[in-house]
């Protein structure tokens, strides 16, 4: 084995996360797709026996052909027929059986190392004669209000398709029917399988779009409502808004690459209608993604906007309590200055003491009650002079 794929090999070790195509014990279930099953009769080779290979088929002016056998049929196929096309479908495919595809169809290296690491941004490369095309699907979950994203490549050789998906969407089982039931489409060759994938994909696009147009009108009522988590459902739904708009903005330079090489390439004119077609739709998607951040990030702002007037305001009323309760204890200050005085006088006129100024006079108690009640009355119009009562 090469260098190159004994980089490729190693790097196909690195984990990615399961979806929910993965059976409890950690073995991967095969995507609805018929599963090809190898004639027990005859030997086959290694790869054929690989479980994710969820469908193989040959076609022939756009009609489906006897199924081979095993992979190793379709290779041999190919070069002896002309005008014969294959679309071999793979799964979460194990390095042996993709290098064994890489080696058979001549897929560069690169390529190859990308599609068996996965995690990539969508994308159009083209290598020689083949085009190796990275797509993002992405599906929108109903019942936990979330977006499920996936990811296909696809290998478009002169005669031949290889499809690569490491999640359940996008559906390629319906693309398939969809193609075999337009053999005239279908005989456009490879070109019209790459044609019906993306329109799978950005067709994916239009419920999701609507799920989120429907989460973001619901929080635009959490706002306005006064809901203490629509902060964190604002934060969540941006990062998936995020994620989508990684996938579909991406596209719009994918189709701008194969519309460039319409010329060069002979692109049937029909064909080329359809990916017009596909195009104003990409296009229309990643702007209506678009415009979700922007309201996002406009409901957060008026979410934190809110939120600092509902501060403000139970500042407000704290400190409208903190005056009141000032003004009771001045009220409640002065009353008990204006009490004291007489105490302080009646209590200094109390003490028994034989020589006392004022004792024996007559005028003694007359002059004491006056003292007192001047002394009141001057503290009270002091402290209403100062607003205390």
């Amino acid at each position: 084995m090469s260098d190159w794929r004994v980089r490729a090999v190693r790097a196909s070790k690195r984990p990615f996360s399961r979806s929910d195509n993965t059976a409890p014990g950690g073995e991967v279930q095969p995507a609805p797709e018929h599963s090809m099953d190898p004639r027990p009769d005859q030997p086959v080779e290694p790869v054929a026996l690989e479980r994710s290979v969820v469908e193989a088929a040959v076609y022939r002016a756009g009609r489906r052909v006897e199924p081979p056998a095993s992979l190793a049929d379709i290779y041999r196929q190919l070069p002896a027929k002309p005008g014969t096309m294959a679309w071999i479908g793979l799964f979460r495919p194990a390095e042996a059986q993709l290098l064994e595809a890489a080696e058979r169809f001549n897929l560069h290296e690169l390529a190859v190392e990308d599609a068996i690491v996965a995690h990539q941004r969508p994308k159009l490369e083209r290598y020689g004669d083949t085009l190796f095309v990275v797509l993002r699907a992405a599906r929108y979950l109903d019942d936990v209000e979330e977006v499920d994203f996936g990811e296909v490549h696809l290998f478009v050789g002169p005669d031949f398709v290889l499809t690569v998906r490491h999640s359940q969407a996008p559906d390629l089982s319906a693309v398939r029917r969809r193609l075999e039931d337009d053999p005239e489409l279908l005989a456009l060759g490879p070109e019209a399988v790459l044609y019906a994938v993306l329109d799978a994909v950005v067709d994916g696009y239009a419920p999701v779009i609507a799920g989120l147009q429907h989460d973001i009108d619901e929080i635009e009522t959490e706002v306005f409502g006064g809901d203490p988590q629509v902060s964190r459902r604002i934060y969540e739904l941006s990062r998936e808004v995020i994620e989508l708009q990684r996938a579909t903005r991406p596209l719009l330079e994918i189709m701008k690459s194969l519309e460039a090489g319409f010329g060069k390439y002979g692109t049937d004119d029909e064909l080329q209608r359809y990916l017009r077609d596909v195009a104003d739709h990409a296009t229309y998607a990643a702007e209506r993604v678009d415009g979700f951040r922007q309201m996002l990030q406009n409901i957060l702002t008026v979410n934190a906007t809110l939120v600092s007037q509902r501060q403000n305001e139970e500042m407000k009323q704290l400190a409208e309590a903190g005056h009141m309760q000032n003004d009771e204890i001045k009220k409640i200050s002065s009353w008990a200055a204006i009490l004291f005085a007489p105490t302080l006088i009646g209590t200094v006129y109390g003490m028994n003491f034989e020589k006392m100024p004022e004792l024996k006079w007559a005028f003694g108690y007359p002059f004491a009650i006056g003292l007192m009640a001047l002394v009141c009355v001057s503290l009270y119009f002091i402290f209403k002079r100062r607003d205390w009562l």
